[in-house]
């Protein structure tokens, strides 16, 4: 394998694409995990599905935060923004931005009963209701705080099953989604036109890459298409358009190729793309492997349209897609070590060009002034030789495997197979 790095070359900012999704933190006072997110320099981490089922019933969500709906909304006493507050500002404290989703917890066995995942009664008063818990974030009302959150996120995978019964996120249909959307857009962009409002947290576009979707597959497709189409017709506002994938590293790259081509297509060329969950081949979390691909799921969406992405999630618990943190023991797991390595860059901020030719390894470069750093994720089965030719000298080495850490290393003639090299390079003059 030959990686050629041209550090004159000038390819633009490297985007946030080490976020998470819900922090590691336990109960309502154990934030001490946090530091994690600090030092890997997590730019965001998005708040969905935080602290358990129905949001443990104190985070977060409009119903733990909005507890009577038949309540005045103009009142701060209808409001208890207690935990919140702590999870929020204990966010701020560690310098992670929250990216705030207004909406519920999705209800694993809503097949049997739902409680929080019906369309609300009145989507005007919903409305007025986010904006009370923006402008207490954001603005100081009832006793709030003045934090630069940017992001307000409507629901979240409300076309997560074509049967409203086996439908975890939302019991209604496309349309009342759709209301519920235009309304709320419309009134939080008038209230606050700094902030990004938008949606709807995609289940993604796995029908796009196979010849014979299921029904429920090719339905998040078509959910996209009559969302733009809608928000189009209603001259709703829409900053940013969030999806998921939990599909290959190249899979991804298409749904994020497709989700562009197709805001573009209905007129939102400025409307933002985050992949805001995503995890690839998650059953492997705590492995080399999953590391390698988890790194390279970031360096490949360097060169993507996306223009952020957060990783599906850094909870601390006994969830499969707890994926940055042992449950037992509470010490990293080996894909941590990926965000650390993806920090560097993000830190260094411009992307120099970088030519590799085997198109199981992925590679990433960038510069500040005369320091350069270079990752590589090699996602294949098999070890492959390593040549490098830069115009720098590489004056640090780091490996990341099932074994090693980020490790201190010489650099090697191959890169080992489900493992990540960090290279640190004098840039010359």
């Amino acid at each position: 394998m030959f990686i050629k790095i041209d550090f004159t070359k000038n390819l633009g900012a490297i985007k946030p694409l080490h976020g998470v999704g819900q922090p590691p933190f336990t109960g309502g006072r154990g934030y001490s995990m946090l530091h994690y997110l600090t030092e890997a320099g997590i730019p965001f981490s998005r708040l969905h599905d935080v602290g358990g089922a129905y949001g443990g019933g104190r985070f977060v969500d409009i119903p733990n935060l909005f507890r009577n709906f038949d309540a005045d909304p103009e009142d701060p006493a209808s409001y208890d923004f207690t935990f919140t507050d702590l999870l929020i500002t204990a966010l701020m404290d560690a310098k992670v931005e929250p990216f705030f989703r207004l909406g519920v917890t999705i209800e694993n066995d809503a097949v049997v009963k739902s409680y929080r995942i019906d369309p609300p009664k009145d989507p005007a008063k919903w409305a007025v209701i986010c904006e009370k818990v923006i402008r207490h974030y954001t603005e100081g009302w009832a006793d709030g705080f003045h934090y630069n959150i940017r992001y307000w996120e409507i629901w979240n995978e409300p076309e997560n099953h074509v049967d409203p019964k086996r439908n975890e996120m939302w019991t209604g249909t496309a349309e009342d989604y759709y209301e519920l959307y235009n309304v709320t857009a419309k009134h939080l962009k008038k209230c606050f036109p700094h902030l990004n409002i938008g949606g709807y947290a995609s289940c993604g576009f796995y029908a796009i890459t196979t010849d014979k979707p299921s029904a429920r597959e090719q339905y998040f497709v078509d959910f996209f298409d009559g969302f733009l189409k809608s928000v189009k017709e209603n001259g709703s506002p829409l900053d940013f358009f969030s999806w998921h994938s939990y599909a290959s590293i190249p899979a991804t790259m298409k749904f994020a190729d497709y989700a562009r081509e197709q805001l573009d297509k209905y007129g939102f060329t400025d409307a933002e793309t985050t992949c805001n969950e995503w995890n690839p081949e998650v059953n492997l979390r705590g492995t080399g492997r999953h590391a390698a691909l988890t790194t390279g799921m970031m360096l490949a969406m360097q060169n993507s349209p996306l223009d952020s992405a957060m990783f599906y999630d850094a909870r601390y618990g006994t969830s499969i897609y707890g994926s940055l943190f042992n449950p037992l023991t509470a010490e990293p797991f080996p894909a941590y070590y990926g965000f650390l390595a993806f920090n560097e860059l993000y830190k260094r901020g411009t992307q120099a060009e970088v030519v590799c030719d085997d198109q199981m390894v992925y590679a990433l470069a960038a510069y500040n002034g005369t320091d350069g750093y270079l990752v590589i994720a090699n996602t294949g089965a098999d070890s492959v030789p390593l040549k490098i030719e830069a115009n720098g000298k590489v004056i640090g080495c780091q490996l990341l495997d099932g074994e090693h850490l980020l490790e201190a290393c010489e650099q090697p003639d191959a890169i080992p197979a489900n493992s990540v090299l960090a290279l640190r390079i004098q840039i010359e003059a």
